[in-house]
């Protein structure tokens, strides 16, 4: 039998009061949005990345380092990938070893840009091989971080800055001369620098850097919700491009996945890999190519990348 009219009329109009309040609950006026979480970062692109350095290294003498061939050509093909996805891009030269060197920024337009976060790698490899764990890892996988950050078309509150170094195999210099050439001011609104070195080992181990406790955590609550302990980095303090920042007072973080130390029967225990082997015996050397990578690792250091750069940026 159907319902009056009028009685149709009352049933809706006191389903229609009902949704609202519970609309009400749920999402009470003013309440802040929640932030977005970070997407995946598909290990399958950050590794395209890598194929494209290991061919720009073979095309080029076999090496990407300061002042050779293979350098420029790796920064220009991440600032090609840059410029076409949005990003407001800057090279940045400097002399070391007679040699020019550069540096490439990248800033995604919007946000606070009197609270900047950095995301940085070093480009540059050893004039010994084509550098794919160290360091093409950890540029590819902020240069994946950046092209994600542009295809979510993310609205950090925080700016966000990524950065390419140069020349650090010769001790940090093309960071130490970016932190140097920064006004006190411009250094006071950076509100963290996250360093990512060697990424992708082939016998990995999880290394969180300890200089400042917010940045840490935010790393380690990462590969917590993973399971995945984590260690405290030590093989590299000081060895890559946070130290100029760190120097200069601006607070730091980062992961590590292992270089020359060897891996504990302890570590090989909580993370798989070889006891007795070190975590990248290729380290500084020609095979340091393409097949030079432990993707697992890659894929969770890549995640861990994005994970930061959205919780950090807001």
């Amino acid at each position: 039998m159907p319902l009056h009219p009028i009685r149709v009329r009352l049933a809706a109009a006191s389903l229609l009061t009902a949704a609202t309040l519970v609309t009400a609950v749920a999402a009470p006026v003013g309440a802040a949005p929640e932030a977005a979480a970070a997407p995946d970062i598909p290990v399958a692109s950050v590794k395209a990345h890598l194929t494209q350095f290991q061919s720009i290294a073979t095309a080029n003498g076999g090496n990407r380092a300061h002042g050779r061939p293979g350098y420029k050509a790796s920064l220009d093909y991440v600032k090609g990938k840059l410029d076409a996805a949005g990003f407001t891009t800057s090279v940045k030269q400097f002399t070391s070893g007679g040699r020019t060197g550069y540096n490439l920024v990248a800033d995604w337009p919007g946000g606070d840009t009197n609270q900047v976060v950095m995301a940085g790698a070093h480009l540059d490899s050893v004039t010994a091989g084509p550098g794919i764990n160290d360091n093409g890892s950890g540029s590819a996988a902020i240069l994946e971080t950046a092209l994600a950050v542009s295809r979510t078309q993310f609205k950090p509150t925080k700016h966000l800055r990524f950065a390419w170094w140069g020349a650090e195999e010769l001790g940090m210099v093309g960071s130490r001369n970016y932190v140097n050439s920064l006004a006190v001011a411009d250094r006071s609104r950076i509100s963290g620098y996250l360093n990512f070195d060697m990424v992708g080992s082939p016998n990995p181990g999880y290394f969180v850097y300890d200089d400042d406790p917010a940045l840490e955590k935010v790393f380690k609550d990462f590969y917590a919700g993973l399971g995945i302990p984590t260690e405290i980095e030590t093989e590299g303090d000081g060895r890559s491009d946070h130290a100029p920042f760190k120097s200069a007072g601006i607070p730091v973080g980062g992961l590590f996945s292992g270089a020359d130390y060897t891996k504990t029967s302890a570590q090989a225990q909580k993370w798989g890999g070889t006891a007795g082997k070190r975590f990248d015996a290729c380290y500084h050397s020609s095979c340091d190519t393409a097949t030079n990578i432990d993707s697992t690792a890659l894929d969770h250091n890549s995640d861990a990348v994005a994970h930061a750069v959205w919780e950090l940026a807001g």
